[in-house]
């Protein structure tokens, strides 16, 4: 199943300034996460932010706020899956989008239990693998394996943004090609 844009919707989970410094290949993460909040925003894909516990791991860092588009709704939870979260299913049910393009730390805890409880409420899950991670290597290897194993595609951020985007040669194609060079 393709990616479609006007389908989508991008979560974010738990991007947060006490976490990212412990999390293997923050850049990596860091900067996939960038390049899908920029191409969501050109393309009109709508996107949530979750915050586990900001008391204690601090807030989005600042990279991640910056490119957030205008009206993103940033939920603190509490819950480890963002699903248990009222807030955090209203917010998608309000948009109408079945397919949710995930993103985020930490893979085997908040992203891992975030996918599997979208699967459980139907939603088609995309899990961008190199937009996640763990402290550890083997943690986000196992968290991608049960993802997939539960349903979840397994996607990468370049998949993301060209099947959202769909065609070249149009004026959103050179701006959200020159994202990924």
């Amino acid at each position: 199943m393709l990616v479609r844009a006007e389908e989508s919707v991008l979560v974010v989970v738990d991007v947060q300034a006490r976490l990212l410094p412990a999390i293997h290949e923050s850049g990596r993460v860091l900067r996939n996460a960038g390049i899908l909040l920029k191409a969501a925003d050109a393309l009109s894909v709508p996107v949530v932010l979750t915050e586990q516990y900001a008391k204690g791991l601090g807030e989005t860092v600042e990279e991640v706020r910056a490119a957030l588009p205008a009206g993103t709704p940033v939920l603190e939870k509490i819950t480890f899956a963002s699903t248990g979260e009222p807030s955090f299913v209203a917010a998608l049910e309000a948009l109408g989008r079945r397919q949710v393009v995930l993103c985020g730390t930490e893979a085997h805890v908040c992203v891992l239990q975030t996918a599997l409880g979208l699967l459980q409420l139907g939603y088609t899950v995309h899990l961008v693998a190199d937009a996640v991670s763990s402290r550890t290597p083997a943690n986000h290897a196992a968290a991608i394996d049960r993802m997939r194993a539960a349903g979840a595609s397994i996607v990468t951020t370049e998949m993301v943004v060209f099947e959202w985007m769909e065609r070249a040669g149009t004026p959103v194609f050179k701006t959200v090609s020159a994202l990924i060079r």
